[in-house]
């Protein structure tokens, strides 16, 4: 057959695959909004120029035969890719519009990404968010969500990722805590205190640190740690030390609001925790060739939001 005749057929074979999804003439056609009688007529024409049969047809289902799987397994990523590309190009025309499933940590949403997103959706009013608060490491693809935000060391290498800002770790106590017990000059002086810590299944509680600007090879000092309260979310471990039940160590985030207040004061600001908290914020998405127009404008955002860190 001759290459214009085959291209003739194009529509005809996006039809076989469609079919070939569905599994019914009814199903197919109420998918491609055409008539089932419709649907019926070109898989019958495309079978004619094939010379061969494609479909299977009973009373209950339709199958494909071999030839049949075996055309649409050759062009149906060709299709995909073409309605990929098309929804692409769409995108270019439109304001970013539609819903958008972020899930994100519950003590960073609660007290940074909540407090930026009316910006965002001011410049925005045809997108919605659809917001998950969760600590549970949730499966974006299984569970359907665009984006995702993570306080983590390296995000998957499946996933494409953006980084948004660095993060650190800081060493917070009440006025009142340090009136009754003391603040303490160094690591090592942290042993008499007590601590709030955030919980690491089959871990010892300990805390770390580095001094800092000491030279090629930093001075590290572990600490054991024990108090009264654990718990696994640097929210409830901020409050707890503003209740002024011990100290705490808490991601930047957790602690900026109380230290800019003056309610928390920070300790050791010479020296770096570390092997605690992650040291970056990305926001995250399964690989797709086309990344939706809501998604890359809710990025650019965040990204400009968190640009300078948190200050503490």
């Amino acid at each position: 057959m001759e290459d214009h005749k085959v291209s003739a057929l194009w529509t005809h074979l996006h039809w076989l695959t469609v079919l070939a999804q569905h599994g019914s003439f009814t199903a197919a056609a109420a998918h491609l909004s055409v008539s089932k009688a419709a649907m019926s007529q070109r898989i019958a024409e495309l079978e004619r120029a094939a010379g061969v049969a494609l479909v299977r047809r009973t009373t209950r289902s339709v199958r494909l035969t071999e030839a049949g799987r075996q055309l649409v397994d050759d062009t149906r990523g060709a299709f995909d890719r073409i309605a990929s590309s098309f929804e692409g190009v769409r995108d270019l025309a439109e304001a970013p519009r539609g819903l958008l499933r972020v899930t994100a940590p519950v003590a960073f949403a609660r007290q940074q990404l909540v407090p930026r997103l009316p910006g965002f959706l001011r410049q925005h009013p045809q997108v919605r968010i659809e917001l998950d608060l969760s600590d549970r490491l949730r499966s974006l693809a299984v569970d359907g969500f665009d984006l995702a935000l993570r306080h983590t060391h390296a995000p998957p290498d499946t996933h494409v990722a953006w980084a948004l800002c660095a993060s650190r770790s800081v060493l917070v106590a009440s006025r009142a805590y340090l009136r009754r017990r003391g603040q303490p000059a160094a690591p090592q002086e942290l042993a008499g205190h007590d601590h709030l810590h955030y919980p690491r299944p089959q871990h010892t509680p300990v805390w770390t640190f580095e001094a800092r600007g000491r030279g090629a090879a930093p001075q590290r000092i572990t600490v054991p740690v024990r108090g009264p309260l654990a718990a696994n979310n640097s929210e409830a471990l901020r409050d707890a030390a503003l209740a002024g039940l011990g100290i705490a160590l808490l991601p930047d985030f957790s602690a900026e609001s109380a230290l800019k207040s003056g309610k928390l004061l920070r300790l050791l600001p010479d020296w770096d925790a570390v092997d605690t908290f992650a040291e970056q914020i990305y926001a995250i998405r399964p690989y797709s060739t086309h990344v939706p127009r809501a998604v890359q404008a809710l990025v650019a955002y965040l990204r400009d939001a968190f640009r300078a860190g948190f200050e503490v």
